[in-house]
């Protein structure tokens, strides 16, 4: 039997994707979270990298030729910001 999806019908279909069990818990993915943000990751690495020192670190591996009293930023400054 075939069955015609309506407007509303394939709106709510693509709100839930059932992927299956793991451990006999039902694993489901839907888009109903509300207002969310794609940005939010950049706080995880800015947290990582004060904690880790990654830019510090490979800051350090630059010299600086730059004339001091021109500059603004420091590498690190810089390299924090690039990533």
């Amino acid at each position: 039997m075939s069955r015609i999806m309506t407007s509303s019908s394939r709106k709510k279909a693509c709100k839930q994707f059932n992927l299956g069990k793991l451990k006999a818990k039902e694993i489901i993915a839907n888009f109903s979270g509300g207002k969310i943000t794609s940005n939010a990751g950049i706080i995880l690495i800015a947290e990582l990298d004060k904690r880790l020192k990654i830019s510090k670190q490979f800051a350090d591996c630059f010299q600086d030729y730059r004339n001091s009293s021109y500059i603004d930023y420091s590498v690190e400054q810089l390299v924090t910001q690039r990533i």
